[in-house]
């Protein structure tokens, strides 16, 4: 059972979102939120396993709440972020504190669905065009979030991994394509995570573009 508390300061987004996951048997909503004070006050009350946070509300954003909810659920509860093409901006940010995924707002039911186990499990929405894209195109334009930005630690095979994470690929298209076994992915993920206290595939994404392994509008032959 996933245990999700909603927070958008609009209404009738925020009871769509929580009418569609009553639905499913595998979903309980605990709690809803006007604004990320509110929700961060119940996510202290309820700890739920995800907190789907609209990035731009009132009294304290999305964004501060997702550092707050993080941090007091030591990672325990997961966020994913909800945002518009008219909020780009904020999408590095969101990603630095802590946010496993984003979803668009006008995001389908199966969509939703998706988002909400995959990010719930642990793991980055980061797959979706739509994410990869905004963050290769702010990610040099913002401070870092990160203690440093050489890649220098990193041995060759880690690199190859963390390009390929970057680039939205899964454990098992990344065993296939460097021809290793899943356990083997599994461990170079480990180790690299380690080495730069990374919390999850989101800020390795960070890294990548902060390191220069992947760059802005270049494809695989970059």
């Amino acid at each position: 059972m996933i245990r999700a508390l909603i927070a958008d300061d609009q209404a009738v987004v925020r009871t769509g979102f929580v009418n569609l996951l009553s639905t499913q048997s595998d979903i309980e909503v605990v709690g809803e939120a006007a604004d990320g004070t509110e929700a961060v006050r119940l996510a202290a009350r309820t700890r739920p396993d995800l907190a789907l946070l609209d990035i731009r509300m009132p009294h304290k954003n999305g964004i501060e709440a997702a550092r707050e909810i993080l941090a007091a659920s030591d990672g325990a509860t997961k966020v994913l972020m909800l945002t518009t093409f008219d909020l780009d901006e904020y999408v590095y940010d969101a990603l630095a504190a802590g946010a496993g995924g984003f979803l668009l707002k006008d995001a389908t039911f199966p969509e939703l669905l998706h988002a909400v186990r995959v990010v719930a499990a642990g793991n980055a929405l980061l797959a979706p065009e739509v994410t990869k894209r905004l963050v290769a195109q702010f990610v040099h334009s913002r401070p870092s979030a990160l203690p440093t930005a050489a890649a220098d630690d990193l041995t060759a095979r880690e690199a190859q991994v963390l390009t390929l994470i970057a680039r939205g690929l899964s454990n098992a298209e990344i065993s296939e394509r460097l021809t290793i076994t899943d356990h083997t992915v599994k461990t170079h993920i480990n180790r690299l995570f380690a080495k730069r206290g990374l919390r999850d595939r989101a800020q390795a994404v960070i890294l990548a573009y902060e390191t220069g392994l992947v760059r802005a509008g270049c494809d695989e032959r970059c």
